[in-house]
């Protein structure tokens, strides 16, 4: 198989699209996230001290240490972040739950009251200390 071929059959894996199209999606996203949270959110968060965050700075010596640029990105982050927990990860953990369709699975063993050992659910005696006890669950007939 030449190089081509190889190169042409890892780039038509289902999972390498799906990955292109979700870094794509992603950064098209954090740009759209990104102007609501620095052109809406921080200029009305700083409404009540009429303060625009990237004027603030400080300067010492001949450099300016531009703290408010600092501030404006701290807060784009935590307001990203809060954005895309409750738009993005809840509802989609919120509509994996609904669409969950397997069963849970029954445990097999149980511990025995007496050792704490793990015998099975149907079990009538302990293997380990040979202690009487109740089955779990009714042994089922043929």
């Amino acid at each position: 198989m030449s190089a081509v071929e190889d190169f042409k059959k890892f780039i038509l894996r289902g999972n390498v699209v799906d990955l292109a199209v979700g870094v794509v999606m992603g950064a098209a996203f954090g740009g759209v996230v990104t102007a609501l949270v620095k052109d809406i959110i921080t200029p009305i968060v700083s409404i009540p001290g009429k303060i625009n965050f990237p004027d603030l700075s400080l300067t010492v010596g001949g450099g300016v240490i531009r703290y408010g640029d600092f501030l404006n990105n701290l807060v784009s982050f935590l307001l990203i972040s809060i954005s895309v927990f409750f738009f993005i990860v809840r509802p989609v953990n919120w509509l994996m739950e609904r669409r969950k369709t397997e069963t849970p699975v029954e445990p097999e063993t149980r511990e025995c009251p007496f050792c704490i050992s793990s015998i099975p659910m149907r079990a009538t005696r302990c293997a380990f200390c040979t202690a009487e006890v109740e089955p779990a669950m009714a042994t089922p007939t043929a």
